[in-house]
């Protein structure tokens, strides 16, 4: 054998011990991938004994009509947090052009475990769908008066067993709060480790419960570990049947969309198939959202025909995987029914586009 040869087969055998090495390497990122889309026009399976289809939208106390056509949430597919993912799976992702790599830190906490994680995006899902009931109501004309409420407990933090999601917040040692704003200021309006009263109302009982304050991780200030938000009083029972493995705020547009059209005459889908994506206040605005590429990347891979995606996306449409689908930006729940009438009375060339 000679040293030529001698001297490949070495390097050959170093490289191949340096992919396996690499291949085992844990580093701090994680994928973002296009995840499973839903009609929310259509049923759902329930689980259980009976494995009913319900739909994903139920209304009581209104007149409803029939829809037609379809109007799909999308979803990211995210690396747990309890995965580490090593070199060659990160690479691969990164020369996928529907996937995306994104910094771990970006996603979760150093100490976020996947159980608290899919705790606190059920919370967000929650919350997307009474705030998509409330922008869909108000649309409509009905009057639904607010309250400051609890939005998320999170856990492992003073909060947690003291507080429950849904309750009234009347007061913050003894200075009534109006506004959610209003309830983090008198919060942190005193040194971490101070105990705070918090008045509330539960089940319709009023009562106060004592909590310490802690310091947040991000930049000391006093925090009790919940989240301060609007709460409604509705005037009809809309209830929305989603599957669990679904959460996060990002479906409420497209929930406020589908309640919309349940309860308005006519088709607002019209036949066509509608995708899209956006946080929604109860005012009717539409935010921006994660991993829109890889959910307009989901969304034309489903044949859709049009894709409302929040004007604070903007930046990162262009990049993704749309095909022939259009994706029309809109900033409120008006700008998406208007953007989707345009579209079915073929006038899709007057839509605005993300430049």
């Amino acid at each position: 054998m000679t040293r030529r040869s001698v001297t490949l087969m070495v390097a050959g055998t170093l490289i191949i011990l340096l992919v396996a090495v690499a291949s085992q390497l844990p580093v701090p990122y994680v994928v973002y991938s296009p995840g499973p889309v839903v009609d929310t026009l259509a049923d759902v399976q329930v689980g259980g004994e009976s494995d009913e289809d319900v739909p994903v939208v139920q209304i009581e106390g209104a007149e409803t009509y029939e829809t037609d056509g379809e109007l799909d949430l999308t979803t990211v597919g995210v690396t747990s947090a309890d995965t580490e993912l090593d070199v060659l799976t990160v690479l691969r992702a990164w020369m996928d052009s529907d996937r995306a790599v994104v910094p771990r830190s970006s996603v979760y906490g150093e100490d976020d475990t996947a159980e608290q994680v899919r705790e606190q995006s059920a919370q967000q899902l929650s919350r997307s769908q009474e705030s998509a009931k409330v922008a869909a109501l108000r649309h409509l004309g009905y009057d639904v008066p607010e309250q400051v409420v609890v939005a998320i407990v999170y856990e492992d933090t003073p909060a947690d067993g003291l507080l429950e999601p849904g309750d009234v917040i009347l007061s913050v040692d003894g200075t009534d709060t109006g506004e959610p704003e209003e309830v983090a200021a008198e919060i942190t309006d005193r040194e971490a480790g101070d105990t705070v009263d918090i008045g509330i109302r539960r089940d319709g009982e009023e009562t106060s419960v004592t909590a310490d304050t802690e310091p947040a991780e991000d930049d000391g200030r006093p925090v009790v570990g919940f989240a301060p938000d609007w709460g409604y009083d509705l005037p009809i029972d809309i209830s929305i049947t989603i599957d669990d493995a679904i959460g996060g705020p990002s479906a409420g547009m497209i929930f406020a969309l589908a309640i919309y059209d349940t309860l308005t005459q006519g088709s607002l889908a019209d036949g066509a198939h509608i995708a899209g994506t956006g946080e929604i206040s109860g005012d009717g605005e539409v935010g921006a959202i994660g991993g829109i590429q890889q959910k307009i990347a989901a969304a034309s891979e489903d044949g859709a025909e049009l894709f409302l995606a929040p004007v604070g996306n903007c930046g990162d449409v262009p990049g993704a995987n749309n095909g022939d689908m259009q994706v029309v930006p809109v900033e409120t729940l008006a700008d998406a029914i208007d953007a989707i009438e345009t579209h079915n009375e073929g006038d899709g060339s007057e839509l605005p586009v993300c430049e």
